[in-house]
């Protein structure tokens, strides 16, 4: 789950709130990334692989909060560490892309989004429902 974004090594690109397949990260009033929404985060790691200022610091527990702060994702020398090991940017003469490797992370956030718009969608058709009945 994203834990924390570094806000003096984002710029304010905006490349991962367009990354998030759920809608978890937006611009906030400063121009820079921020974690609106931590609880929709799949865990995808798809705005960690599209961060070039490795601002950003996804921990892999996709059920909860680990509540990391800032100075403990500096502390651990893993900013970054997703995107050298996938080959990405600056890193693809240097580290082959094992991506690839993630299909089965991938398919477990596909089955939790399905999940969760299933029972919002049932949420909001029970709320109707019981508004027509009163």
């Amino acid at each position: 789950m994203i834990e924390v974004v570094i806000d003096e090594r984002c710029t304010g690109c905006g490349t991962c709130v367009d990354a998030c397949p759920s809608d978890v990260l937006e611009v906030g009033s400063d121009g820079k990334a921020r974690i609106a929404r931590q609880a929709d985060c799949q865990t995808c790691l798809l705005c960690e692989l599209h961060c070039a200022s490795d601002a950003l610091f996804v921990w892999p527990d996709c059920e909860a909060p680990a509540g990391i702060t800032a100075a403990q994702a500096l502390a651990s020398g893993q900013l970054g560490a997703f995107r050298r090991n996938s080959g990405w940017g600056e890193h693809a003469a240097t580290h082959s892309n094992q991506h690839w490797r993630m299909g089965s992370i991938f398919e477990r956030a596909r089955l939790q989004a399905i999940q969760i718009a299933a029972q919002k969608s049932a949420q909001a058709t029970s709320a109707q429902a019981e508004e027509t009945t009163r």
